[in-house]
């Protein structure tokens, strides 16, 4: 439920780019540990978009792995079911990378 009000910052933040031009394409960054559905977010845009610039334009997502950072080595890598361990032996601690959730990039259409 808490995509509704993601969804209407994410078309209000379009339109105040866009100014008077028709928003063409909104490129988002979702990461999966967010706690973000994609899929609602799109719904959301479809019926919220309606009657604005911002309507029928593509709601490009794209996913983030979350990623663990190794504390022995540095190494930043995506975590094994059931397992923390990098391939150095060391344990990997969680990282803020799949947590993210931002507007990529606006594209709007040249008035």
């Amino acid at each position: 439920m808490h995509e509704y009000p993601i969804t209407c910052s994410i078309i209000e933040t379009a339109l105040e780019h866009a100014g008077n031009a028709r928003v063409t394409k909104i490129a988002l960054v979702i990461g999966e540990a967010s706690g973000i559905d994609g899929e609602s977010i799109q719904i959301y845009f479809e019926a919220l978009s309606e009657g604005t610039p911002c309507e029928g334009a593509v709601l490009e997502i794209e996913s983030v792995s979350p990623m663990l950072r190794c504390v022995s080595c540095g190494a930043l890598f995506e975590r094994k079911p059931f397992s923390f361990d990098c391939d150095c032996g060391g344990i990997g601690a969680p990282t803020e990378i799949g947590k993210e959730m931002h507007i990529q990039h606006i594209e709007v259409e040249s008035p």
